[in-house]
């Protein structure tokens, strides 16, 4: 008779209910105390059982060989090994790059979102082991947001904690007249958190404010980036020109006297230097509605429209995240905070602006109430890092120069780099460089479930067990749930946990009692649990003991703060909660940022046209390529499972084209299109909608770079938006990625299709 049972696993996306018969799962399904439920979910019994399955310790061929540069790495063929062989190989390279260069050789940038457990968290567990090692360089910063992460301090404040202190949506929905969305609002980011999301609360909470009367506007491209049920008014925008459109609204705001002088005297500084540039007197360019409308594409009328609106009401500025992944992308944020000063409703119920609603499923709609535990990462003895859009910059340029937040900064030589929990071959952009940038070290190293692009891109392959293969708990970062993650099935293959990993590799290296700490897995579990257990205490909450909980249920915990203002401690009093800037008020001019002399970035928010359409006199790439996060997967996460694989048009992704533009050249849903620039090329599968603005088009991320090396451009055979992408940094103060400032021209594609191999494992051979 089979086992057939139903247990609890916990992911990025939700809570998951998996069937398991006879050590396999079958399916996941979501729980049923979330009232949306994420489909994700559908992804994970297909990745983990897929073809793509790594299932033994491998090495790259010519790495093993002796002769690394016979074949460049991504098209080599690998040899599977021994565990033992692998953590020996690994273990001498380690001590050899110490020896020989110092652990300031070594880079361990690890980006990604990994799992959802605490204990097992791939980063985490990585950073503890080169930390008992010695040290490392790492990565600051991240792909989402890293713009607001580097200019909000000089504005306002540190990013991460004003995140967690956004206006809830309740709030919005009592209080609101009008919420303003740049960039919209995509109910597709809000399935995942990081940590996981217990309940997806967004879409009630949305339908909460379309009830009471909210209004909405969605000035972004894409007409899906708003839902539905909010009826809202759509303004599409030509991308990267929102600093324009607010910059227009707000001289409107100037020319007919709706500014808020009192609350602009009280709580910012640097007004008068906004006001100068907004009216053309430091440039003989006044930012009026009829330049922005040139910008923008939206109706001068439109727009002084609008801001009168913006100032009769209470008013909610919205700014996505996306927005600020575009050429100088910290402008957008800056003019919308400079915006909602001068409306001076910053503090008030309903109010003011947020940097990041939308971002994922928690912000504005949860918190945690108080820390969990998490696994000790020790202290790094290596202080360099670089900005974590670098990478490719990092590894061609050794040595090199750059500046950094009014530094100047050198590239460490990286000889080694260990990749664990993420895939740089989805986040990074242009992937045609990062793949020359990865053949620069002397030795990669990566863990993963599955032969993604950077796997391919590796020395040494290490198979790792997945989340429902280890026992563990969620608790994401911004969300007030735990959940216990007993052991689901055995691991595939030879694949293993990663601490046993790191464990036998400090034993060979003669340290394992100081990566351990006498610890085994499950003795870390429950004190990881115990501290949980000691801080909910403290705030007033009773928790399970670990055994008892992980043979239990979800556990839900109350909400901190349902009516959360963000910054109404400092509206009510702003110097007894004085803002950590230099002033203790909001910066709309910096003495600090213009004191470090930018070309791109000044003291004050600016308008500056993005790059590819300057560089492109002749318009020969005439359409705006716009590139987010997928409804079906999280990132590149699973993309092999079912229900990413069911939205792919001939197994390509999706690629949304205007009618008007596809008539223009020929092309109907389902076919397959090639979309190129003078970066590279992608095969997609084209959806004709006029849900996309003329002139645009929309290609979700994620789907695994599948390179064709005889093709022109290595052309990726699979629709990975980032071969399409720049290189280049949303300014020197932060060193952001600008990703979604490409242009790109499409056409039919008439030649026999190459079949796709991103899902497939790569080629073996034997050593010698």
């Amino acid at each position: 008779m089979s086992d057939h049972k139903k247990k609890l696993t916990a992911s990025h996306w939700g809570i998951g209910v998996a069937t398991v018969v006879d050590d396999r799962i079958i399916a996941v399904e979501g729980h049923e105390s979330d009232p949306a439920a994420s489909e994700i979910n559908a992804n994970i019994a297909g990745s983990l059982y897929g073809k793509a399955r790594i299932l033994r310790p491998a090495v790259r061929k010519s790495w093993l060989d002796g002769s690394p540069a016979a074949v460049p790495r991504g098209r080599d063929v690998f040899v599977e090994v021994s565990w033992d062989r692998a953590l020996d190989l690994i273990a001498q390279e380690i001590t050899r790059v110490r020896k020989t260069h110092g652990n300031k050789a070594i880079f361990a940038g690890s980006y990604g979102w990994s799992s959802a457990g605490r204990f097992h968290h791939a980063q985490s567990q990585l950073k503890r082991f080169l930390n008992t090692q010695g040290g490392f360089v790492r990565s600051e910063g991240n792909y989402s947001y890293n713009a607001a992460l580097g200019l909000m301090p000089h504005i306002v404040g540190p990013y991460r904690q004003h995140v967690a202190q956004a206006t809830r949506w309740p709030v919005i929905a009592k209080h609101s007249d009008l919420v303003v969305m740049f960039g919209g609002m995509a109910l597709r980011n809000t399935q995942v958190s990081d940590g996981g999301v217990s309940k997806h609360r967004m879409s009630d909470n949305l339908e909460a404010c379309a009830k009471a009367g909210v209004d909405f506007v969605n000035i972004s491209p894409l007409r899906s980036d708003a839902a539905d049920v909010l009826a809202a008014r759509w303004l599409p925008v030509q991308p990267g020109s929102d600093t324009a459109l607010m910059m227009g609204l707000a001289h409107t705001l100037l020319q007919e006297d709706l500014c808020d002088l009192a609350f602009l005297q009280n709580y910012t500084v640097g007004f008068e230097q906004v006001r100068a540039y907004l009216m053309g007197e430091t440039d003989d360019q006044p930012k009026d509605a009829e330049w922005a409308s040139n910008l923008t594409g939206v109706d001068a009328t439109e727009i002084r429209a609008l801001a009168r609106r913006m100032a009769g009401g209470r008013t909610m500025i919205s700014v996505a995240a996306g927005v600020q992944r575009t050429d100088f992308g910290e402008q957008p944020m800056w003019m919308a905070i400079a915006l909602a000063a001068m409306l001076g409703q910053i503090g008030l119920p309903g109010g003011g602006y947020t940097v990041g609603y939308g971002v994922n499923a928690n912000i504005g709609n949860i918190e945690r109430p108080f820390r969990w535990g998490t696994l000790p990462q020790g202290v790094n003895p290596v202080s360099e890092f670089i900005p974590v859009a670098m990478i490719s910059e990092m590894l061609l340029n050794p040595a090199g120069s750059y500046q950094y937040q009014g530094q100047d900064r050198t590239f460490p030589d990286a000889r080694m780099v260990w990749w664990a929990g993420g895939n740089p071959f989805h986040h990074h952009q242009d992937l045609n460089r990062l793949h020359d940038a990865f053949q620069t070290p002397e030795t990669i190293i990566v863990n993963e479930l599955n032969w993604t692009a950077t796997a391919r891109h590796a020395d040494i392959v290490l198979p790792v067990a997945a989340a429902q293969e280890r026992t563990d708990f969620g608790a994401g970062k911004s969300d007030n749930a735990l959940v216990p993650m007993p052991r689901l099935v055995t691991p595939q293959g030879e694949a293993r946990v990663e601490y046993d990993i790191y464990a036998d590799l400090a034993a060979r290296l003669g340290n394992e009692e100081e990566f351990t700490d006498g610890k085994s897995i499950d003795g870390w579990l429950n004190d990881i649990w115990e501290t949980t257990r000691s801080r909910a205490t403290k705030a007033g909450i009773t928790l399970p003991d670990w055994q008892s909980f992980l043979a239990g249920d979800v556990v839900h915990l109350p909400d901190p703060s349902p009516e959360q203002v963000f910054l109404a401690d400092y509206r009510s009093d702003p110097k007894k909660f004085a803002l950590p800037t230099p002033s203790g008020k909001i910066e709309l001019f910096s003495e600090a940022i213009a004191g470090f002399d930018l070309t791109d970035c000044k003291g004050h928010p600016a308008w500056f046209p993005p790059r590819d359409r300057a560089n492109d006199p002749n318009g020969e790439f005439p359409l705006a390529m716009l590139s987010g996060q997928p409804k079906t997967r999280l990132h590149s996460q699973l993309d092999n499972g079912a229900y990413s694989l069911s939205h792919k048009i001939a197994g390509r992704e999706p690629v949304l084209i205007h009618p008007d533009d596809a008539a223009a050249r020929g092309i109907k849903s389902g076919d397959v299109v090639e979309m190129f620039n003078a970066r590279g090329r992608c095969l997609a599968g084209a959806k004709v909608t006029d849900e996309i603005s003329t002139g645009c088009v929309f290609l979700w991320t994620g789907a695994w770079y599948d390179p064709d090396f005889d093709a022109p451009q290595a052309r990726d055979r699979h629709g990975n938006p980032n071969v399409l992408t720049h290189d280049l940094r949303t300014s020197l103060l932060t060193q952001s990625p600008a990703a979604h400032s490409a242009m790109i021209e499409l056409r039919a594609f008439e030649d026999p299709l190459p079949p796709i191999e991103a899902h497939e494992q790569p080629p073996f051979g034997e050593e010698g």
